[in-house]
C-alpha cells in the first residue's frame, strides 16, 4: 500500500509539502511562504513591490490572496462571555 506524502496543492497555486519549509503554505513551484507576502502587502506595498521582493508574477499572489479569503471565508469563531 502507497503511503501518502501530505504535499499537494490545497489551492490553486498554493501547495503545501512536509518536506518543504515544514509543511507551510508555499507559492506552487517555490519555496516561498505565502504569509509573508501576504504580510508585505497588508503593510501597504504594492503589488509591483513585492512582485519584485519575491520573484512572483501578480497572479500568484493573487493567488496567495485568495488562499487567505479562502481561509476567512470557512472559519468559525465563537464568543465566549466574560465570567
Amino acid at each position: 500500500m502507497a503511503q501518502s506524502s501530505g504535499a499537494g496543492e490545497i489551492y490553486p497555486g498554493v501547495t503545501v509539502d512536509p518536506h518543504i519549509v515544514h509543511g507551510k503554505p508555499v507559492f506552487t513551484g517555490t519555496r516561498i511562504l505565502i504569509a509573508p507576502v501576504l504580510g508585505a502587502l497588508a503593510a501597504g506595498d504594492s503589488m509591483e513591490t513585492v512582485c519584485d521582493a519575491y520573484g512572483l508574477t501578480p497572479e500568484q499572489v493573487q493567488a496567495g490572496i485568495g488562499y487567505a479569503a479562502s481561509l476567512v471565508a470557512h472559519e468559525q469563531v465563537y464568543v465566549i462571555a466574560n465570567a
